[in-house]
């Protein structure tokens, strides 16, 4: 199964709509981790998407989305600020959190950097966070237009050139630079923090990373992307970038996709379905237990976990191992392993053949068994009859009947 790549969309700031791409790995992922990018860039960016794509590569799923009033996303940029990054920034993290899994990572390239430093508070979930070529300061990236802030004071407002792109910039940006204190969110992180930082950076200099690192209370990681630049353009920097933070995160994190834990305060034997997105993917809750259910990608699921089938086949196979298993062990069998292997399928209902009516199809579930140790032949065929005698199987092959009420 290949990589996925998922397109998203969700409010930000004021309502307006923020685009994004999710991107998937072939498997159940590792970790999700947020992906900003920096100043007047985009989610597509050579360096955002490279650094995504390879994270996604060792396990990882990867929400990388445009501010506002940049790339897809609505609104105009001349009316967005630091603020508002910081703000869209939890918007996607809230996102992630309703439709999949909060963020474990918050990673920010440049400016973005400094705003996932700035919203980290606001994602109890995360447990690391990652700056590349970040500034300490957020106030930094008036250098970028320095020649233009005394007009944009003086005016209110000015159209700059940032990277031979026009961009207008009004005061009401620079004002809200001045509001934050990057310092106190730093110290006060109480997240993993890991530092890249090229000490040839041309655009935020090494010694912001410094800064950085110095407010920062352990554990601080710093690695140095040595003759990378700014913006990462070297297919082998993103690489060594997206490496170096699967490898440090590998401390912080579970190497299994799980499911966050929340009291259902259901009772033994009572499970609970709630819908995850609008799409397929579900929770599922027992009384100690949580879990995704989804569908595959080819049917417009986000294949997050087994699709219903998979967990009736599950919870056959599952009894039928554990029955064998408990009958083995009582009578002292020599019943060294034990795999099951289950299918469901259709097939014609011979006895229907010929009937007036249309022909049915009959649901079929087969069951493969695997026995190994000093059995004889008897004893396999005395386990075989057990399996069919596992309690959901019972309930399976006996009269069932599935009641639907509706409850306010």
């Amino acid at each position: 199964m290949a990589n996925r790549r998922l397109k998203s969309e969700f409010p930000g700031t004021d309502g307006l709509t923020i685009a994004g791409l999710l991107e998937l790995p072939a498997h159940s992922p590792r970790a999700f981790a947020l992906f900003a990018h920096c100043f007047t860039c985009g989610k597509d960016i050579v360096a955002a998407s490279r650094i995504s794509r390879s994270l996604v590569d060792q396990g990882f799923a990867v929400l990388r989305f445009d501010f506002t009033g940049l790339g897809s996303s609505e609104g105009d940029f001349a009316n967005s600020n630091f603020s508002t990054n910081v703000q869209d920034l939890v918007a996607a993290a809230n996102y992630l959190r309703e439709n999949y899994k909060a963020p474990s990572l918050l990673i920010g390239h440049s400016l973005g950097g400094a705003a996932v430093l700035a919203a980290a508070d606001e994602v109890p979930e995360a447990v690391g966070v990652v700056t590349i070529g970040a500034p300490s300061d957020p106030h930094h990236v008036t250098k970028q237009f320095a020649c233009d802030v005394e007009l944009i004071e003086k005016e209110g407002i000015a159209s700059v050139s940032l990277a031979g792109r026009p961009f207008t910039i009004k005061k009401q940006f620079l004002d809200d630079l001045k509001k934050h204190q990057q310092d106190n969110k730093i110290a006060k992180l109480g997240k993993a923090l890991l530092v890249l930082h090229s000490p040839v950076d041309a655009t935020v200099s090494i010694n912001e990373a410094e800064k950085i690192y110095v407010a920062a209370k352990h554990p601080k990681s710093f690695i140095s992307l040595d003759n990378a630049d700014h913006l990462l353009t070297k297919a082998a920097d993103a690489e060594y970038v997206a490496s170096s933070i699967a490898a440090w995160a590998s401390r912080f994190i579970n190497d299994k996709f799980q499911v966050e834990v929340e009291s259902a305060n259901l009772s033994k034997g009572h499970v609970q379905v709630l819908e995850k997105n609008h799409q397929f993917t579900r929770r599922v809750f027992s009384d100690h237990h949580s879990w995704l259910s989804d569908e595959p990608t080819s049917v417009g699921g986000a294949d997050l976990g087994p699709d219903p089938y998979e967990q009736l086949l599950a919870a056959l196979g599952t009894c039928t191992s554990m029955t064998m298993r408990m009958y083995a062990n009582r009578k002292k069998l020599k019943l060294d392993d034990l795999v099951i292997e289950l299918q469901h399928f259709r097939e014609h209902n011979k006895d229907c053949e010929g009937c007036a009516d249309s022909p049915q199809k009959l649901d079929v579930i087969e069951k493969t068994i695997q026995m190994t140790g000093d059995l004889t032949d008897e004893q396999k065929q005395r386990l075989l009859e057990i399996a069919d005698r596992c309690p959901v199987h019972q309930t399976l092959h006996g009269e069932l009947a599935i009641r639907t009420v509706q409850v306010d």
